[in-house]
């Protein structure tokens, strides 16, 4: 058992983000009986503005910012992020050592006149932030129309209700993690919508030099969870991947092989680019760094023009 008087966890203040809170404490809590646990709601820029696309005011960045300068400040002890909500690089100083394991990493499509992507009728309109998600909709049904749509999962879910849209996608981890995930919202499989990179996984960041929290942390983490992330952001990392980049990656785990998905897209889902790489567990970065070179090879250079371009 770890002694402390207040082992203090910043989050923001989405109920999506106190949830994903409420476990690791609970976790901390069975592993170190005599940790004192603080929780601390940072609100975040992203959340702040919701009236504009992330791409349009600095990126995802914009919901983990404020909680990277409390840990840097030391005013919290670990931040708990939606893994897939961690910018590409880490600000200097922050490491993110543990993942809780990973919830379904998969999308959901939530629609009152559809229960697929392929029986949306044309035109339907469909809301989403994510430049990911609206490329590869386009690209299976560029007879549909894609608007910005953000918030937390019950304001987006309140949106649809009162008709903004006709139709949404939201992650299945938040909704199972939020107990709103029901009969009449159709799964999307992985072949018909490839999650963002970390989409399901819980990660949280301390400080590199803490390592007391790192000790009280290194329990919780979910080895199989931190490869396949390990993988995703490293190819992340070789696409250059923003909020301005439509890119999906997924990496599973069979016994000690790893097996990675990728793709990169124009928004317009005009073009969709896709492969996958199979490697040892022992080299997840390595993988993700492989599979990253191949769609940039495939991509070529006019491809990761027109994107970059577009995103400025």
């Amino acid at each position: 058992m770890i002694d402390s008087t207040a082992f203090r966890i910043g989050t923001r203040g989405s109920p999506l983000a106190i949830a994903q809170t409420r476990l690791v404490r609970a976790g901390l809590t069975a592993l170190h009986g005599g940790l004192a646990i603080e929780e601390f709601l940072i609100k975040t820029t992203g959340d702040r503005i919701q009236d504009r696309p992330l791409a349009d005011i600095g990126g995802k960045g914009l919901f983990t910012k404020e909680i990277d300068e409390a840990l840097l400040e030391g005013r919290i002890d670990c931040a708990v992020h939606s893994a897939k909500d961690v910018p590409t690089w880490l600000p200097d100083g922050l490491t993110m050592p543990s993942y809780l394991p990973r919830e379904d990493p998969r999308d959901a499509l939530i629609c009152g006149i559809a229960s697929s992507l392929a029986e949306l009728p044309a035109g339907s309109v469909v809301g989403t932030a994510s430049l990911r998600r609206q490329a590869q909709i386009l690209s299976r049904r560029s007879d549909l129309k894609v608007v910005p749509f953000r918030g937390n999962v019950g304001t987006r879910l309140k949106k649809l209700n009162d008709g903004d849209v006709d139709a949404t996608l939201l992650a299945v981890a938040g909704l199972n993690r939020l107990n709103q995930l029901k009969s009449n919202m159709h799964i999307l499989e992985i072949d018909e919508v490839l999650p963002a990179a970390g989409q399901g996984a819980v990660g949280i960041m301390c400080r590199e030099d803490d390592y007391k929290t790192q000790e009280i942390l290194a329990p919780l983490n979910d080895a199989k969870t931190s490869l396949c992330v390990a993988a995703e952001r490293a190819m992340l990392d070789v696409l250059e991947g923003t909020c301005h980049t439509p890119i999906g990656a997924l990496a599973t785990l069979n016994g000690e092989t790893l097996f990675l998905q990728g793709l990169i897209a124009k928004p317009d889902g005009s073009d969709l680019i896709e492969n996958d790489h199979t490697g040892s567990a022992d080299g997840p970065e390595q993988l993700g760094r492989e599979l990253g070179q191949v769609l940039l090879e495939q991509a070529g250079a006019d491809f990761m023009a027109a994107i970059r371009q577009g995103s400025e």
